[in-house]
């Protein structure tokens, strides 16, 4: 299973410390449907070209779109596409990744979709986010394994850090940032446990007078969510720079 580190231009120089697997955040859709490519030098070569869709607008021209990202990927060597797309699913986007796949499937490439595309987008892997709260890790992997095949599951390993009140009857709680983990963890010296379901650690606190329970990932966490893909036969797994930047040194073993 490959190891990829999706990383915006600012921060190339330090992520390629860590691994020439690098999928460059550097592209996404334009207003227009278009491929907008931002501050990536003409010297870099290799890796995957990951493509967001943030403020996108319609892709009215699917084919248009698609010979844009090949001609990227082609005169960079890319050697694939992640779409990284976080807005809501559509008809327009389904049909430009659809084109892609192929594309790039006749071309011995890869295409990495997030999973609401998943059914539709036969060539290409599914994304599967691993920053899970309920349920079991090793379950919701076996379930898209069977649904899709191993060969064709990517691991998603957002970093997890969230805050849930205690009790929670709705399970959604609330996202904490690098610095508001950090300060409970320096101020309050919880006891730190591990859930084996869910593949995350975690610790309970108050907070306001309200009892909360803290879940989050560490370097022992992530790696042992890579080991799990490893050991079921995934194909991949991403990760993100800057979110996990104090935790590469440990584990790619490089400082």
């Amino acid at each position: 299973m490959q190891i990829y580190l999706a990383a915006a231009p600012e921060h190339l120089a330090e992520a390629r410390r860590f691994t020439e697997r690098i999928a460059h955040a550097a592209y996404r859709i334009g207003p227009d449907g278009r491929l907008v490519r931002q501050n990536l030098l003409p010297r870099i070569r290799g890796g995957l070209l990951a493509l967001g869709d943030w403020e996108c607008g319609p892709v009215r021209d699917p084919a248009m779109l698609c010979r844009e990202v090949w001609r990227e990927c082609s005169n960079r060597g890319f050697g694939g596409v992640v779409a990284d797309f976080e807005e809501q699913p559509s008809e327009d986007k389904a049909a430009f990744l659809e084109a892609m796949g192929k594309v790039l499937s006749r071309n011995r490439m890869r295409l990495f979709v997030p999973e609401a595309y998943g059914q539709r987008v036969s060539q290409a892997a599914v994304l599967i986010c691993t920053a899970i709260s309920g349920g079991t890790l090793r379950q919701r992997l076996e379930e898209a394994a069977a649904r899709f095949g191993p060969s064709r599951v990517a691991l998603d390993l957002q970093r997890l850090r969230m805050s849930f009140p205690l009790p929670c009857p709705e399970g959604e709680g609330t996202p904490l940032s690098g610095e508001a983990l950090d300060s409970f963890l320096r101020e309050r010296e919880p006891s730190i446990f591990y859930s084996g379901d869910l593949c995350a650690k975690y610790f309970t606190c108050t907070q306001d007078g309200e009892s909360r329970f803290i879940l989050f990932d560490d370097g022992d966490t992530l790696r042992r969510k890579i080991q799990m893909g490893r050991e079921m036969g995934l194909c991949a797994g991403f990760l993100m720079y800057p979110e996990t930047a104090d935790l590469l040194p440990a584990m790619f073993g490089k400082g």
